[in-house]
């Protein structure tokens, strides 16, 4: 019987490093060269990539107020879906609900991988957000925008620069 015990060990390490393994992407995902050459950001084996894998796929849908199919998405809207997909979290419907009570605010400089950026490109409240997107990493955020559909940009565009807001991390 005590010759089994180290193969259990075995067995259990192998279990349990799969399952961590399995959290970084799921099989049938693209390989990080044909995520990164899609969305235009370094993907590397380390990043999770679910989160770049789900949110390529949305590239090219069309913008289309209050949507959340692939037939034509809003910014809060696609936000939500790959946050319920990827991460199994259940987001407000609006991204000033989003950062009022599903984050907390980061710095930019504080940005990680999933993280929310939010924007204010509307002449409304000065304080609420009116846009939002999802950070993926060197800057580079993946969004809905109203003339272009679900595209990844930059943070340091002027446009971007000029109505940042802040950061949200989502609440755990």
């Amino acid at each position: 019987m005590k010759t089994y015990i180290p193969f259990l060990f075995l067995a259990l390490f192998l279990f349990l490093s799969s399952c961590k393994t399995s959290q970084r992407y799921l099989p049938g995902t693209p390989s990080p060269k044909e995520l990164s050459a899609k969305l235009g950001v370094h993907v590397s084996e380390s990043d999770y990539r679910y989160l770049y894998s789900e949110a390529a796929s949305w590239l090219g849908t069309p913008h289309r107020m209050g949507g959340n199919s692939k037939r034509g998405v809003d910014c809060s809207g696609f936000v939500a879906i790959i946050y319920r997909k990827v991460y199994g979290k259940q987001l407000s419907r609006s991204s000033a609900n989003m950062l009022k009570y599903d984050c907390r605010k980061i710095k930019k400089g504080k940005l990680k991988e999933g993280d929310l950026v939010f924007f204010r490109t509307s002449k409304t409240k000065k304080k609420e957000p009116s846009h939002v997107g999802i950070y993926l990493k060197n800057g580079k955020f993946i969004h809905a925008s109203t003339s272009k559909g679900v595209i990844v940009s930059n943070l340091s565009e002027p446009y971007y620069v000029r109505t940042w807001l802040t950061g949200g991390r989502v609440k755990k």
